[in-house]
């Protein structure tokens, strides 16, 4: 039986995920039997540590199977509320202000979904995750891109962002650690950003889930601009969750952290579209969150690693002169790729030809709206980095 399919107005628009693409294009080359080398994930090749597997294994013996409230165990949000109040030096943080989602994606789309509506534009720093146009496209807002100049490493500026309002502009999102750059926001950033959004009534929707895997310095938050100004902390949500720094992206937890009268609307929303997130993995991440020297340690080790892999693949593509930018989160290479024949999609034309000529599966930069570049995941084992890497410049350098 088949039918002919017409869209609704919803879906219309809606595109796949890049990033999701890439990696089943990669595995299902891998089936085939092709020995491709995968630097297009964006998930830790680490297991989630032991001691929050066990921490799951006991919750499951006591029972946690059952549905939660809809916005989460009261000890996952308190603990949540205390970890931005006391680490983050914000006084007022509550429990009823923290929902807890089936991962970061979903805190980020309800967020944006009871903020945002036909007609309201938002923000985007661009480059930036794929899913931030296509979750506002389904709130029926218009994302405006804004670029950052390269020598700011992308990132954009509170000028401009200003310079790129309208009546109509009624938040950001912003992401630092930055997906898909690696670069960081520093705090005198972040505050005048802040202080930008308060004076002109926007939204702020702070996408924080890289924060913990930062090489130079510790990432601020946005709750660390707002710290000692309640004035800049009321139209402010921070989004974050377990997936990158414990490994834990199956577990599929995330939470926002919202005014409560926005957290209350992210509660009725998700009530009527997956109600609570797993319970096991609120359990899970609830041991992630509290047993701090395991976690801590975890945390170090799995940082020190992609610091390494980081600093390596660095130093290659310093010794070819590629055009990249310094990464100081998250995992993440962001390169340029020269034009050829005045191709503008010369970074989708260039991973095309490096999965199927070299076997090496890299996401195209038009997927963060940045078609001359390319994003290079070093979340891989070193052999695999060194060697993917190596084909990238070979590529380079033949083109």
């Amino acid at each position: 039986m088949s039918a002919r399919y017409a869209p609704s107005a919803n879906v219309i628009e809606l595109t796949e995920s890049a990033t999701i693409a890439v990696s089943a294009r990669a595995k299902s080359l891998r089936a085939a039997g092709r020995a491709v080398i995968d630097l297009g994930a964006g998930e830790p090749d680490f297991p989630t540590p032991t001691f929050i597997r066990e921490g799951a294994k006991r919750a499951l013996d006591a029972g946690a199977t059952r549905y939660t409230l809809v916005e989460g165990i009261l000890p996952l949000r308190e603990t949540i509320a205390g970890r931005a109040s006391a680490h983050l030096k914000i006084n007022d943080v509550l429990p009823d202000q923290v929902v807890v989602s089936t991962g970061s994606k979903q805190a980020l789309f309800n967020s944006c979904f009871v903020l945002f509506g036909e007609g309201d534009e938002v923000l985007v720093p661009t480059p930036a995750w794929t899913s931030y146009y296509q979750i506002l496209t389904l709130a029926r807002a218009r994302a405006v891109i804004v670029r950052g100049s390269r020598e700011h490493s992308l990132k954009a500026t509170a000028r401009d962002l200003e310079g790129a309002a309208t009546p109509r502009t009624r938040g950001v999102i912003l992401n630092s650690p930055t997906n898909p750059t690696g670069a960081v926001y520093d705090l005198d950033e972040l505050r005048e950003i802040l202080s930008l959004a308060a004076r002109c009534g926007w939204w702020v929707i702070s996408d924080e889930i890289y924060r913990e895997i930062s090489y130079a310095a510790p990432a601020p938050s946005l709750l660390d601009a707002a710290s000692g100004d309640a004035a800049l902390g009321e139209r402010l949500i921070v989004v974050d969750g377990v997936a990158k720094a414990y490994a834990m992206t199956g577990w599929r937890i995330g939470w926002s952290i919202a005014p409560l009268a926005v957290a209350r609307a992210i509660c009725a929303l998700q009530s009527h579209t997956t109600s609570n997130a797993s319970a096991v993995s609120q359990h899970a991440a609830l041991c992630a969150l509290t047993a701090r020297d395991q976690a801590d340690a975890a945390i170090a080790a799995m940082v020190g690693e992609f610091r390494r892999r980081r600093d390596v693949a660095v130093s290659m593509l310093r010794e070819v002169k590629a055009d990249f930018v310094e990464p100081r989160g998250a995992f993440y290479l962001f390169i340029r790729i020269p034009q050829r024949d005045n191709d503008a999609e010369s970074g989708t034309t260039f991973a095309r030809e490096l999965l199927e000529t070299r076997d090496v599966a890299v996401v195209p930069g038009a997927a963060f709206h940045t078609p001359e570049w390319i994003r290079i995941s070093y979340a891989a084992p070193m052999e695999d980095v060194v060697e993917g890497v190596r084909r990238v410049i070979e590529l380079l350098m033949s083109s």
